[in-house]
């Protein structure tokens, strides 16, 4: 039995019902498929802080803790990632040597 999928819900233009979110799962996976390497291959660790209803929080570490280009790799790539699974969910992105409470590391899945 799968997990039940939660997907806020919001009033369109139209009055019609549009998603604003994407399940967990599409989220997870684009962040270990594409997000996690591509932050790996310049040294930097990716982290998922939280995932909630309309947000998704996530924490960049490693040699990305005190990077002036952490900015620039949340506005080019972490952001339109998601956005592209999830169009209106909220992303969140810290970076810093102190990885929050709970965070989970995220490696890509090697089969």
């Amino acid at each position: 039995m799968s997990s039940p999928r939660v997907v806020p819900k919001r009033l369109d233009g139209r009055g019609t019902l549009a998603e604003v979110s994407a399940p967990r799962e599409k989220l997870l996976k684009t962040c270990s498929d594409i997000i996690a390497p591509l932050v790996e291959a310049d040294g930097g660790e990716l982290f998922v802080v939280s995932i909630e209803e309309g947000s998704i929080s996530l924490h960049l570490a490693g040699k990305c803790a005190g990077c002036p280009g952490a900015t620039l790799t949340s506005a080019a790539i972490i952001e339109p990632a998601i956005h592209a699974v999830a169009p209106m969910i909220r992303v969140i992105v810290t970076a810093g040597f102190q990885v929050p409470e709970g965070a989970s590391v995220v490696r890509k899945e090697v089969a």
